[in-house]
């Protein structure tokens, strides 16, 4: 009776009773090992051929001892090159002795289902308030006839009928700006900071005096 088995990236021919030397186990002497990679066991007439290992089968071994191999001596060498490297190499291995073949392998233990939380909906953010503009500095219409608001730096036609949209017709509105109304007109008209850069708050104190 033999088996076929994988460790180490390699494959070994064992029968029980046989000493072999493998790749090195993290293991140590005289610990019991099972290769559960088993890929074909013959018995006699009986031939067992994993696909590709046997399930639930395993080789059981002990560990006899630890050591390296021989120097292996590597050598690298160009003619006329000057060139001639030379390396050595000794190979970790560990020693077992094959004890059963064709154990059952020890049930592994299922992990525990995780439990399923529902997560709950992300609730939406509140937008935060916009700053609320007063009532008598915006006006549903112009009170009498409407300012030039063109004369404030950087004001066009375009600009100064979105800022009548706003209900913004006259200077004495634009000066009586606190810093929430700034904000809010920066906001809706997307300026970024223009009013307070070009100080219109001045601008239109001057004009609405000259208005008067």
């Amino acid at each position: 009776m033999y088996a076929i088995i994988k460790t180490g990236g390699k494959q070994y021919k064992v029968s029980q009773g046989s000493t072999l030397r493998i790749e090195r186990l993290h293991a140590a002497e005289g610990d019991t090992v099972d290769f559960d990679q088993v890929l074909m066991i013959v018995d006699g007439d009986n031939i067992n051929v994993g696909t590709p290992f046997i399930e639930g089968t395993v080789v059981s071994a002990d560990i006899k001892a630890h050591g390296r191999a021989k120097k292996v001596e590597i050598i690298k060498f160009k003619r006329r090159k000057h060139h001639r490297k030379q390396m050595g190499h000794r190979q970790d291995y560990t020693e077992v002795e094959i004890t059963a073949i064709g154990g059952k392998a020890a049930a592994k233990p299922k992990p525990a289902a995780k439990k399923k939380v529902a997560k709950k909906a992300a609730e939406p953010k509140a937008a935060a308030p916009k700053p609320a503009a007063s009532a008598e500095k915006f006006l549903s219409g112009p009170q009498g006839e409407a300012d030039d608001l063109k004369k404030i730096s950087g004001v066009g036609p375009v600009l100064e009928g979105k800022l009548n949209d706003l209900g913004i017709y006259h200077f004495w509105q634009v000066a009586a700006f606190t810093a929430d109304d700034i904000a809010m007109v920066d906001d809706k008209l997307n300026f970024k900071g223009r009013i307070e850069r070009d100080d219109w708050l001045t601008q239109a104190k001057q004009f609405a005096e000259e208005v008067k």
